[in-house]
């Protein structure tokens, strides 16, 4: 009687461990929630992240991930303040950071190299620094235009004062450029590849042009010295996870854009498609896996920040940045 009774349980006991669905209820409890915010409404830029979370790549690490968009707090600050552990940034914004003592490091690259710089109308013939005299810029109001504009013009022997430069905050590129202004800062991935779209030629300067210390890494991929510190191996599935997701993006553009517009409706299809097929072998380019970061590309670009009054101190870079999570170099 006990030996029946024993097999009886046994039974049930097999029978709950081989049910798929209380097997999939489990698995989900035992989740790990964790957020990351967007420096900007989504784009071709995150397709990885979408990427990772709609194949169930986060999943498979152990992660249960929401992906949010920055509210009147940036990116770099939820992340530093711990209310969201990771998020996307730039050099830029994590190298000031780091100069004030807030404890934000990149993790990895998102794109290899620099694809922005100043963006006109093909007919305003702005081809070069120079042609930026007497011309207006709408910009977003931030130290380090004015600075990257005069570093480049001098090189032309030009004068950035002769530049009217204007706050147009977050416009659109091209009904700014219908309202009077001459050039922008722009990505190409995104609003270069809507011009070719809208069979709108512009002329585009871009800052690695004028000098390997603008090839800085924009955007970032980022978290908090605190979960480095006391949740390593969190930022470990989180980054294999994240790895996959941009690696499956740079060999399947076309079935990459999918899965961001089913995510985000929103979006235009069209620009989305091409704006991954043009992004997405820059993901990783000359670099030899997606995200690495060298040391080289953090000095240079600090010391150009440095050497233009736009830091108060030298940054620290060994400090700034990470390949450790990357998941082919945390095995060496």
């Amino acid at each position: 009687m006990r030996k029946l009774l024993f097999l009886s349980i046994m039974l049930v006991l097999l029978a709950a461990c081989n049910n798929p669905q209380e097997q999939g209820t489990a698995n989900t409890e035992e989740l790990k929630e964790l957020t990351v915010v967007l420096d900007w409404t989504p784009n071709t830029n995150h397709t990885g992240l979408y990427v990772a979370r709609d194949k169930g790549y986060f999943e498979d690490a152990g992660l249960d991930v929401e992906i949010i968009m920055p509210g009147e707090a940036s990116a770099e600050q939820l992340v530093a303040s711990g209310k969201a552990e990771f998020g996307i940034s730039y050099q830029e914004g994590i190298t000031e950071a780091r100069i004030q003592d807030v404890p934000i490091v990149s993790l990895a690259a998102i794109i290899q190299h620099n694809t922005s710089g100043f963006a006109s109308l093909e007919e305003s013939n702005i081809t070069a620094a120079k042609d930026f005299e007497g011309k207006s810029y709408g910009g977003f109001g931030a130290p380090v235009e004015q600075a990257i504009m005069e570093s480049i013009m001098n090189q032309d022997n030009a004068d950035v004062e002769q530049v009217d430069i204007v706050n147009i905050g977050d416009a659109d590129f091209f009904t700014s450029m219908e309202q009077g202004i001459d050039f922008a800062w722009i990505y190409y991935a995104w609003t270069g590849v809507e011009a070719e779209l809208r069979n709108q030629p512009i002329n585009m300067i871009y800052l690695t042009d004028y000098s390997e210390k603008l090839d800085y890494y924009t955007p970032v991929l980022a978290t908090n010295e605190a979960m480095i510190e006391d949740e390593p191996e969190t930022v470990n599935q989180f980054m294999n996870a994240v790895s996959k997701g941009y690696e499956f993006a740079i060999d399947n553009p076309e079935s990459a854009a999918e899965i961001l517009i089913d995510a985000v409706p929103d979006l235009d299809p069209e620009l989305v498609k091409a704006s991954q097929e043009w992004l997405s072998p820059r993901y990783q380019d000359d670099a030899e896996q997606w995200g690495v970061q060298k040391q080289v590309v953090w000095e240079n670009y600090a010391e150009w920040m440095y050497e233009n009054n736009l830091l108060e101190d030298k940054l620290d870079s060994e400090r700034a940045f990470t390949n450790k999570f990357l998941p082919k170099m945390g095995d060496e």
